[in-house]
């Protein structure tokens, strides 16, 4: 039975993976896009921007769409989809077609998702599920960080339809593993439509919504203006860049080993004290940025934190609404894509006005924020004898 957990659970983080890799890997190769359809990089940037758009709505209505259809049937139906995508992305030489390509796909990227993170949770005991649940996301973190410099790397020493390939072969790939090894799974007790979205009458529901998207805003209000931050403030070359970038991402990979350790043993701890850990290392980032050395020091611990607080971010809606884990975890992925968002444009707004430096002033203040709402979350609605936990 453990066995088969595993390869369930290994299927399901690699096929997060394809799916992540596919709306993240084109953003190492938007130059070469915009060569291949004669477009500015402005307008192939459409390609991520709306492809992050459409997660974002469709977050909390697909996965809800769903939520009483066998899961396996699901993910091959998402899996096939997002195949399908990838092939005309291939083919294509019409830029528009290849923008529908892309976000057909993602309406139905928050079901696979949340599907992945509800079944890893039920594989095992309710002890076990965070531990369950940080091995999918190394499949997100992967998606994220891997596979980024994989498709980038196969677009210039092969061509940019053998990297675009890349997507449609890792997809398929997890088609045909879901059907041969991936279990038939009915959905026992179909929840209604009202059951699930009465969730949403819940304060805790919505502070915790409001910690994710203030928690995600800290993480990527300022990593989404890394490699601009170690070129301005640092002075690292380009090669070395590169080097911090693969650096964090494999932190994030280990974040999320250490994150199913930290939410199965002491969960409420965790989400309180990671503002203050994280609040920490962005102090230091600030005043000691500009030397080489301490910067590589602060971006491995950085990356790690990163990595746990995608854990939390999931933990965190899960708890607050475990009569409905689908529709929470398509509210986890629409929560997190806002504070992205919101992260990245605020960072922007700081950078335009004060100078690079200073974008880790919103990563901080994000911080306070959502400190403010996982108290009130924490001491409102936790009962006493969890809080040792």
């Amino acid at each position: 039975m453990t066995k088969r957990n595993n390869l369930l659970i290994f299927i399901l983080a690699v096929g997060v993976f394809g799916i992540i890799n596919t709306e993240m890997g084109v953003i190492g190769i938007l130059p070469a896009i915009a060569d291949h359809f004669h477009i500015s990089v402005s307008k192939a940037g459409l390609l991520v921007s709306l492809f992050a758009l459409t997660v974002a709505v469709a977050g909390p209505t697909m996965p809800l769409l769903f939520a009483g259809v066998n899961r396996k049937k699901v993910m091959l139906l998402v899996l096939g989809v997002f195949v399908l995508g990838n092939i005309v992305s291939i083919f294509t030489s019409n830029f528009t077609i290849a923008l529908l390509a892309r976000v057909v796909p993602a309406f139905f990227h928050p079901i696979y998702c949340s599907l992945a993170f509800t079944v890893a949770a039920a594989s095992g005991s309710k002890e076990e599920a965070p531990k369950a649940v940080s091995k999918v996301f190394i499949g997100v973190s992967a998606g994220m960080v891997v596979g980024v410099p994989i498709v980038s790397f196969i677009a210039n020493t092969v061509s940019l339809e053998m990297a675009m390939s890349f997507f449609a072969v890792v997809n398929a790939l997890v088609f045909i593993a879901t059907v041969l090894f991936v279990p038939s799974m009915p959905v026992k007790e179909k929840l209604s439509y009202g059951a699930q979205l009465s969730v949403l009458k819940k304060p805790i529901t919505w502070l915790s919504i409001a910690a994710v998207i203030l928690l995600n805003s800290a993480v990527f209000g300022v990593y989404s203006y890394l490699a601009e931050y170690l070129k301005t403030v640092t002075n690292m070359s380009p090669n070395t860049i590169s080097l911090m970038l693969f650096i964090y991402g494999g932190a994030n990979i280990i974040g999320n080993i250490v994150a199913g350790k930290l939410l199965t043993h002491s969960a409420i701890k965790s989400v309180i004290s990671f503002p203050f850990v994280l609040g920490a290392v962005y102090i230091i980032l600030f005043f000691t940025g500009q030397f080489t050395l301490p910067m590589a020091i602060i971006t491995l611990i950085w990356g790690i934190l990163a990595g746990i607080g995608a854990n939390i971010n999931q933990y965190w809606i899960m708890s607050s609404a475990p009569e409905a884990p689908d529709f929470a975890n398509g509210l986890f992925l629409t929560s997190a894509n806002l504070g992205t968002t919101i992260g990245a444009a605020v960072g922007g707004l700081f950078i335009s006005e004060l100078g690079t430096g200073y974008v880790v002033l919103v990563g901080i203040l994000s911080l306070i924020l959502s400190l403010v709402t996982i108290l009130l979350r924490t001491y409102m609605f936790t009962p006493t004898q969890q809080l040792s936990r």
